[in-house]
């Protein structure tokens, strides 16, 4: 089965404590379209400008992502500049400029509203309402987040967390959301509001996954020794997490959601190994298979007799 995802493309400028980058293919549609082609077809839905460069198409339809859905307008895309500090996971917005993203309508082609698994990235939460407005019963929906919409927008978030399945939102996002301390406590209420699912993201601390009868896992991060550009990690996370599920038959389980937690860890871990969505172009089903059973090891506990 194909996944829907509907987010950011963005043009961006990155600066971290090994390098400097200039015009890289980022947003948060990039990042999980690519992520979540490695498991089942992607239907794309986002906008840029007339600007934008033909190797970053290329490098989609390549991945066979079908981008009917890709709105290419006149003008300059939406760009983002930031710097990462020492510890990567401190950054700093130097510049953003919304060009043609400011007046993004995310229109569905007709072929694409019936697509089963739904994945609405890191947009903000009228337009996620828009796209849910216009699919026809979808089998699962994942809407991801972030600190600014729940600063600006919370009403609109909170209507929608009615609407969705699944909420993929960081730590500190869930804290702010709810005004818990406790992680456990923010992902139980975060589900009293609407999702069935709740997946909390903690950078190099990995994922806590809650489920809709108690259910709770704790994926750890895949320990990397070498850590270049955490820029579209969490959105990796999202796209695999959401192609994987794709792939599965039948309806989505918890133990499937574990399953696609940590294939979502392990794109994530490839991503933050370079510069934009270089390494996620040379990984290999081979590649992400091996980080799967490593991680899939390592977070199993089985007590001695």
């Amino acid at each position: 089965m194909s996944v829907l995802i509907v987010g950011s493309i963005a043009l961006d400028d990155i600066k971290t404590p090994v390098a400097e980058h200039p015009n890289l293919l980022g947003g948060s549609a990039s990042y999980s379209a690519v992520s979540a082609s490695y498991f089942s077809p992607v239907n794309l839905v986002g906008i840029v400008g007339d600007d934008f460069p033909k190797e970053h198409i290329e490098l989609l339809r390549g991945r066979g992502i079908d981008l009917e859905g890709l709105q290419i307008v006149p003008g300059k895309t939406f760009r983002w500049s930031g710097e990462y500090l020492l510890d990567m996971n401190t950054r700093e917005t130097l510049s953003v400029a919304l060009n043609v993203f400011e007046n993004f309508s995310p229109d569905l082609p007709a072929s694409y509203r019936a697509t089963p698994i739904v994945l609405l990235a890191n947009i903000a939460p009228d337009l996620q309402h828009h796209v849910l407005d216009q699919v026809e019963a979808p089998r699962f929906v994942i809407a991801d987040t972030m600190d600014l919409w729940i600063n600006i927008a919370k009403d609109s978030l909170i209507r929608l967390l009615g609407r969705v399945d699944m909420l993929i939102l960081n730590d500190g996002e869930a804290r702010q959301l709810t005004g818990e301390t406790s992680l456990v406590k923010a992902g139980k209420a975060i589900q009293a509001l609407g999702p069935k699912f709740v997946a909390v993201k903690k950078g190099e601390h990995g994922c806590l996954l809650f489920g809709g009868k108690g259910e709770f896992f704790s994926c750890p991060a895949f320990p990397l020794e070498e850590l270049r550009d955490p820029t579209g990690a969490g959105d990796t996370f999202a796209g695999g997490l959401a192609g994987y599920l794709a792939k599965e038959d039948g309806p989505v389980t918890f133990e499937k959601l574990r399953q696609a937690v940590v294939y979502g860890s392990v794109l994530a871990s490839y991503n933050v190994e370079a510069f934009s969505l270089e390494r996620l172009k040379t990984v290999d089903a081979a590649q992400i298979d091996e980080r799967y059973s490593t991680l899939h090891r390592i977070s199993q506990f089985h007590a001695a007799k």
